[in-house]
This record gives structure tokens, C-alpha cells and sequence, in this order.
């Protein structure tokens, strides 16, 4: 849901309707730059993006990852000066996050697709004298970047049921905080059947990219609607320069162009940057060759219609997404969610 699909009309609709909705910090700064006309920092772009989120009653917080190392810890400070809820945090482990700021009453949740990587998140925040206030815990078929490695994305012992116990007992063992799943769940029947796993709650994404709250452009969601489920890819070469599995829709301009190798080095956002000898924000793979990755940044930005007629967008979606086919309001998904009424889908 980053770079744009989740900014504060869909965190702050969610919200309204009994959710907890999220804003993306991926590329925040340059996205209220746009709207704004002013130049705003990373810092300045978490604050107003979850205020405007919280405008009225309702949960709203934000997802910061931890890959975006340079923005990372001044979107942190921004969300919990402007009261978010939880900030939500993975693309890595989220080990120094409680000893960024004091969180106050915000919420610190990391997210996780082993229980072991939630056991070394535990025993570092127990040293700074916090623990999780509760868990994502992320199977294989989300969308976006995936915590498996490309072979073993497919494997049963990696399915969200298989995963769900071992990560339930360490979170018992470090203070019995909530578990909540994330990949792959799309119906009320989904969410109720976590629950009885033994999940305190669902996270979700897909199903909110195709809303008319959503900020993806209509491009991405028309594109979404058209998709058939052998569009719906596991890109790793090319992949995403962060070196992780990357699911997309396989029609995206931008993987296609890397797929055939016509695309240019190009990295003019820096985003996913990493420092260099000089300790410079410098390195990343789709500045330095066009052989082997796409410009996540770039192509994000495009498909949430930051001037798309500068760059190629490229579609993430999950694993169902080629179930949705049509396009409705948050508070008509959110009453199908919750099993308030039952919507006819594919």
C-alpha cells in the first residue's frame, strides 16, 4: 500500500468506518511537496499526513519502513509528535525503533514473517525497555516486497496457518501481545477463519487499493480490474533493487521495459539508497545498471500519478488481486468486511 495508494483520504475513511487506517511514508515528502507546493521534509510529511488521517474519531497511524533508511527515523519523530496510534514498521527489523523517540502513546508494531525474526525484535526492545503493543506477521502472498526468499516463497511450511503458531507462542512468551496476519486474506470468511487460527485481527491491502478513497491512479486500479490471475508475478530478475521478491502485475510498463532490458539506469529519488565508504547516501542498484532491477521509487511514484508521463508505472499488487472487478467505497468493503452484508465476488 506505499508510495501513494494509502494517504490520508483512505486512512482517514477507514478509520471512520471502525479500522485502523494506515498512511504510507514511502516517498511522503515528495507526494505533499506536489500537492502542497511547498517543499516539505520527511519529517514535516509524516506529521500532516497523519493529522490530516486523525482529522476526526477513528484510528489512524502510519507504515514506515525500515529500507528507507534515510527518511526512516524522521518520518518516526513526525508520526508520534502528530498523536498516530501505532506506526507500523518492516522491510526489515525495526530494532532500533523504540529508542528513536519516546513513543508516548503511540503504538510500535513491528512486522514480521518468522517467528524467529520476532524473537530478535523482542530481545532487543526488552534491552530498551519496550516490547512490540502487538505484531504483523506477513505471509508469502502479499504484494510488495515478501521476507522469503525467492524458492520458498510456495513452501506449506511458509503458508500464514503454518506461521501463525510459532509466532502466537512468542508472543505469549514476551508479554502476550496481539498477533495480527497479513497476505492473501480478501472475504469476511478469510478474516473470521484468522481469527479462530488465533489472530487478534487481519491487515489488509489489496482489496482497499481498488476503493474510490484510494489515491493509486486510475490507471493502477483499471489495471487491477483487468488482471487475470496468471498476471499476478513474483518478480526477482528483474527485481526490486532492495534485493527482496517483489509481487506485481506482470503487464507493468516498468518491469516490462526491465524485462527486455530497454530501461536506463535511472535513480533520481534516492529512496532506497544506501551509504556508501564515505557514509554519502549514494548506492543503489537501479542507479548503477539496468540488468537486474527496476526503479521501485520511480515506478511507484508513477502508478499513484506523480508524473507518470516521466516514468513507467509499475503495479503491486497481492496474490487475489485478480479477484477483484470492480471498484467500490471503503464503507461498502468495510460493511462486506465485517460481514455487515455480503457483496458478490468473483
Amino acid at each position: 500500500m506505499g508510495v501513494g495508494v494509502s494517504l490520508h483520504p483512505l486512512a482517514h475513511a477507514v478509520a471512520m468506518e471502525g479500522g485502523v487506517g494506515i498512511v504510507s511514508s514511502a516517498c511522503l515528502d515528495r507526494l505533499l511537496s506536489r500537492r502542497t507546493g511547498r517543499k516539505v521534509t520527511a519529517y514535516e510529511a509524516a506529521y500532516e499526513e497523519v493529522s490530516l488521517a486523525k482529522a476526526a474519531e477513528g484510528y489512524a497511524g502510519i507504515n514506515i519502513m525500515v529500507a528507507l533508511v534515510r527518511d526512516f527515523e524522521s518520518s518516526v519523530r513526525g508520526a508520534i509528535d502528530a498523536g498516530a496510534d501505532i506506526i507500523i514498521s518492516g522491510a526489515g527489523l525495526p530494532l532500533n525503533l523504540p529508542s528513536i523517540q519516546s513513543p508516548r502513546d503511540t503504538a510500535l508494531v513491528p512486522i514480521v514473517s518468522s517467528s524467529r525474526a520476532l524473537e530478535v525484535i523482542c530481545r532487543k526492545w526488552e534491552k530498551l525497555g519496550f516490547r512490540p503493543d502487538a505484531v504483523v506477521l506477513e505471509g508469502p502472498l502479499a504484494g510488495g516486497h515478501l521476507g522469503f526468499r525467492a524458492d520458498s516463497i510456495d513452501l506449506e511450511a511458509n503458508s500464514l496457518a503454518r506461521l501463525l503458531p510459532p509466532v502466537r507462542d512468542v508472543a505469549a512468551q514476551h508479554g502476550d501481545f496481539p498477533v495480527i496476519v497479513a497476505g492473501g486474506i480478501y472475504t469476511h470468511g478469510d478474516i473470521a477463519h484468522f481469527l479462530r487460527l488465533g489472530a487478534d485481527g487481519v491487515q489488509m491491502g489489496t482489496r482497499f487499493l481498488a476503493t474510490e478513497e484510494s489515491s493509486a491512479s486510475a490507471a493502477y486500479k483499471r489495471a487491477v480490474i483487468e488482471a487475470r490471475e496468471e498476471d499476478i508475478i513474483v518478480a526477482h530478475d528483474p527485481g526490486s533493487p532492495c534485493g527482496l521478491p517483489f509481487r506485481i502485475l506482470r503487464q507493468s510498463p516498468m518491469f516490462l521495459s526491465a524485462l527486455k532490458k530497454l530501461r536506463k539506469p535511472r535513480c533520481d529519488k534516492g529512496y532506497v539508497l544506501r551509504k556508501d565508504a564515505g557514509g554519502n547516501f549514494s548506492q543503489c542498484p537501479a542507479r548503477e545498471e539496468d540488468g537486474n532491477s527496476f526503479c521501485i521509487c520511480n515506478g511507484l511514484l508513477s502508478s499513484a500519478g506523480y508524473h507518470p508521463e516521466r516514468e513507467e508505472p509499475l503495479y503491486t499488487v497481492g496474490t487475489n488481486a485478480y479477484r477483484v472487478d470492480r471498484i467500490v467505497s471503503v464503507k461498502a468493503l468495510m460493511d462486506e468486511l465485517a460481514g455487515r452484508v455480503a457483496l458478490c465476488l468473483s
